[in-house]
């Protein structure tokens, strides 16, 4: 999504570092929240509910505050919300809560999952290159790093730890139709303003979740009073947390900070994800996963680095960063 000129009154770099940290560590966090939230709740229906929650209170929150023009958007900038809402989360969130549910050695670890989900700049990058863009020399180099990491991290190794190759490729998918999302979300006519179009982003996302769950048969013998209470705490983290405060805080940044250093949550996010799943989930950290974990991070960084000083500072690239990830 597009932001505004930056503020012409200096921002406090403790504020700056403030929201950067909040953006590092609650969207690091939510592969862990995710992770728990399925244990005891259908994936695609609790994804569903967790969006139309955090969408809802973004309406009430906008429409108290600007007044009762404040989501009025055309019928193109709509149906262009809605399309890349469809492709953020319930393509690329939607096919991660799946990969995170089901049995140890089916569901693949969250950890594992945000550094497979990391590769998004790494797709964007392909998509500009398809579409007549001429990424920097720099640019290729981490791109096939980051992929020769992705390679090493999914590796079958038949020992234990070994990541689920299926779940790993539900999750590449996924980070796949993030990519789109975010590519055509720099390219199409979107609302405006990057809260409405968000509201707009997280009810089409959540209905389409929905109209999944029915379809995969989640809520036939599904009973609410089976949800544990460790699940509800993180589906209510997740809300609040993940989709609601971090990307508060990301859009302030847009607005306040160089484009070059809030971009730096695509490779801290996965960091921070492997650091929680291993500390408060036991999540095995291997030497396969520390191994292609670090080529994928480095690959990030690599196009992070030598592509962001080619824009102005208040103006996201039409590349993955520009959108922020509502995990």
């Amino acid at each position: 999504m597009s932001s505004s000129p930056s503020s012409a009154t200096p921002t406090r770099p403790a504020l700056i570092w403030t929201a950067l940290l909040l953006v590092y560590v609650l969207w690091g966090s939510t592969y862990l929240g995710i992770r728990i939230a399925v244990e005891s709740m259908p994936p695609l229906a609790s994804a569903a509910l967790r969006f139309a929650a955090a969408g809802l209170v973004l309406a009430v929150v906008l429409r108290v505050r600007r007044g009762p023009g404040a989501l009025r958007v055309d019928r193109r900038q709509l149906a262009s919300a809605a399309l890349v809402g469809v492709l953020l989360l319930a393509g690329g969130n939607g096919l991660v809560v799946l990969a995170e549910a089901g049995p140890p050695g089916v569901a693949v670890p969250s950890g594992i999952a945000a550094l497979l989900v990391a590769t998004v700049p790494l797709l964007v990058v392909l998509l500009r290159t398809a579409t007549g863009d001429r990424p920097r020399g720099w640019t290729f180099a981490g791109v096939t790093l980051g992929f020769l990491g992705l390679v090493l991290l999914v590796l079958p190794t038949g020992g234990t730890g070994a990541v689920p190759l299926a779940g790993a490729l539900t999750v590449v998918a996924g980070a796949t139709s993030w990519s789109v999302g975010s590519f055509l979300s720099g390219r199409l006519a979107m609302p405006g303003d990057p809260f409405v179009a968000t509201v707009y982003e997280m009810f089409a996302g959540a209905a389409a979740l929905a109209v999944l769950a029915l379809a995969r048969g989640e809520l036939r013998d599904f009973s609410p009073g089976e949800v544990t209470g460790r699940s509800w705490a993180a589906l209510a983290y997740l809300m609040v947390a993940g989709s609601l405060v971090a990307f508060t805080a990301y859009v302030w940044l847009l607005h306040h900070a160089p484009i070059s250093l809030v971009a730096t949550y695509a490779y801290v996010n996965p960091a921070v994800a492997v650091g929680l799943g291993a500390l408060l989930v036991a999540e095995p950290i291997t030497a396969q996963v520390l191994l292609g974990g670090a080529v994928i991070v480095a690959g990030v960084a690599l196009v992070v680095s030598t592509e962001r000083p080619r824009r102005p500072a208040a103006e996201p690239a039409d590349g993955a960063t520009a959108e922020p990830a509502h995990r």
